[in-house]
């Protein structure tokens, strides 16, 4: 039985049932180790993890807003489990000693992301020629997105090596109890408070929307974080237009119900690889208005179909709002639509990519090794 060694930073609550089912497949052995338990700015609750796992001796440090981990024990810990085939998200110093590692052992290493070829673009010579020497070795290669696809491609990596491990959420916990809902606000805005979110932004553009509606209207604000002043400064300047409840940091439990009270779901970023917030407001059947910086734009959320794609111009989301406030019919459909989107983005299709690239590794490693069966 092959062995799999997953080196990870933090677990995040999207990937752990993830691990779970690659670890419920009987034809791998799962060890996931983690950098450490949660990254500065995560607050997040956590399901249960049902795999083998193990947690390094924290080291990290704080690099022009980025969190990097420096954990040399990694290379302890994957000398005791000994695995077969190490699959690595990132190009931290922890993941590199991990590529080290494999490179001394001659094993396999497998890399994963959840970055896209627009998202790298303005990464330094030293990451570019970092991601050219681990791709020109790796046997098989893991992408959250067709973006990341395109990445790896774009580096000379063959399409039939690559395999996608979507991003994803529990879609049952958003799809239930819809209709019981009564829908309260106009928009929800859900993400941490911080300039590269434009919150600021949503505000705005729910303040053209009353001005061209002629009627107050009212948005939802779930988060927190460095802007929250600024933000209830904003919205009392604002309140003669619209109605700006602020929840707070919300916990996983509570974002179905979150979600399904609002009409619109406003993603205004300056950069998300993916967003998974993307998922669970189509889940919830909400239309969503994004822009072409998160990765999940034009894969998940398509212009026209079930939100809209647009730059950072308050005007030309305000249009598009209006289209869907005055339109119920649209807008449901624009929800229904949203739900037959997100359904392909589940745990099962997210795990048997890691299982598939994992098993290609393995063949990469031994011509001669018997064949494992691939999970129905």
């Amino acid at each position: 039985m092959p062995k799999l060694a997953l080196v990870v930073n933090e677990p995040p609550p999207y990937r752990i049932p993830i691990f779970n089912r690659v670890a419920a497949f009987n034809d791998i052995e799962l060890k996931v180790i983690f950098f450490c338990m949660h990254e500065p700015n995560r607050f997040w609750n956590l399901p249960a993890m049902e795999f083998d796992h193990e947690f390094l001796q924290e080291n990290v440090y704080t690099v022009n807003g980025r969190y990097i981990h420096n954990n040399p024990d990694i290379l302890f810990a994957l000398t005791k489990f000994d695995p077969d085939v190490v699959i690595g998200n990132g190009f931290n110093p922890t993941h590199l000693y991990a590529m080290l590692w494999t490179m001394l052992r001659r094993r396999a290493y497998v890399p994963m992301t959840d970055g896209t070829l627009q998202s790298e673009q303005g990464l330094s010579k030293i990451h570019h020629w970092l991601r050219r020497f681990a791709y020109a070795r790796g046997p098989a290669f893991i992408a959250a997105s067709q973006g990341g696809m395109a990445l790896y491609q774009d580096y000379g990596v063959e399409a039939d090596r690559c395999y996608q491990s979507c991003l994803c959420i529990d879609n049952s916990r958003f799809f239930e109890n819809q209709s019981a809902t009564e829908k309260k606000w106009d928009f929800i805005f859900c993400g941490r408070l911080e300039p590269a979110k434009c919150p600021d932004f949503a505000l705005e553009v729910a303040a053209r929307c009353a001005q061209r509606l002629d009627r107050r209207v009212s948005i939802l604000m779930v988060g927190s974080g460095s802007m929250e002043n600024a933000l209830y400064e904003q919205a009392k300047q604002l309140s003669h237009l619209i109605d700006v409840h602020f929840t707070g940091f919300a916990r996983q439990e509570e974002l179905p119900r979150l979600y399904q009270s609002a009409k619109l779901f406003l993603f205004p970023t300056k950069a998300d690889v993916w967003g998974v917030v993307a998922n669970e407001a189509c889940a919830a059947g909400l239309p969503v208005l994004i822009t072409p910086y998160a990765g999940a734009a034009g894969e998940l959320v398509i212009d026209g179909k079930n939100g809209f794609i647009r730059e950072l111009d308050a005007d030309s989301w305000a249009d598009c709002a209006i289209r869907l406030l005055q339109n119920d019919r649209r807008r449901e459909a624009f929800g229904q639509h949203s739900q037959l989107l997100v359904k392909p983005y589940d745990f099962d299709a997210a795990a048997l990519g890691i299982i598939d690239a994992t098993l290609l590794a393995c063949s990469h490693r031994s011509n001669d090794q018997a064949e494992v069966s691939r999970p129905v």
